[in-house]
């Protein structure tokens, strides 16, 4: 019973962190966009087809996770709950933020609102991928890629993220000093979290910790 027990709160907590984890990753993009100092890549994208469709950038970040995950299915990638839950929780937090939070006017607060969504996206990185429900879409896109085509996953990262930017740069996203410094300060900030949100192993109480630069740790949500 106790072993019962122990498995069930194990469980309990990782589902807690996956949600927690997504609606606040959903939350700290809308700061970056209220920000108006520039979003991280995928936002980039997913701003400028919202610019042009006339839909929210959450419906848009949901359609095009959507249409992500269909592309795993010739990759050979298998999703997981948190895959799915990407999709549907990241984009509904995400609106639900940006109709609380208005535009930020003046550089007073717009550059804490950057700092904030920086740092409070590290932090749901981290309870999101420590929890082990598997990759969001955009990450699956990635090693996808890798493993059918060799191609080492810095190269395959690196190109798509180029890729997005630049097209939501053209389609009216917004690019700016926050890009530069989302790209420079997420990877050491979602290594502390990951460190700090580690969920313990149900059969032994010992605990996964990632080590090295976290090669997801940009969420793609």
């Amino acid at each position: 019973m106790a072993r019962y027990s122990s498995r069930h709160g194990h469980l309990a907590r990782r589902l807690f962190q996956l949600y927690a984890g997504l609606a606040l990753y959903g939350a700290s993009s809308a700061l970056l966009v209220r920000s108006g100092l520039g979003l991280e890549p995928w936002n980039v994208l997913h701003q400028g087809l919202s610019e042009r469709t006339g839909l929210s950038m959450g419906v848009v970040l949901t359609i095009l996770g959507a249409a992500v995950l269909l592309l795993w299915i010739p990759l050979r990638q298998r999703p997981g709950l948190g895959t799915v839950s990407n999709v549907l929780v990241i984009g509904a937090a995400m609106d639900a933020t940006l109709t609380v939070v208005p535009d930020a006017h003046g550089l007073a607060v717009r550059v804490p609102l950057l700092a904030a969504g920086i740092v409070l996206n590290g932090a749901a990185t981290g309870l999101y991928i420590a929890a082990r429900f598997g990759a969001g879409p955009r990450d699956g896109l990635m090693t996808g890629l890798h493993q059918r085509t060799g191609v080492s996953i810095r190269v395959v990262r690196t190109a798509i993220e180029i890729t997005v930017v630049v097209t939501g740069f053209v389609l009216g996203g917004t690019v700016g000093v926050g890009t530069l410094l989302y790209a420079v300060a997420i990877g050491p900030l979602a290594q502390l979290f990951l460190r700090a949100f580690a969920v313990p192993s149900a059969s032994d109480g010992s605990t996964v910790v990632a080590t090295g630069r976290p090669r997801r740790a940009i969420l793609r949500p």
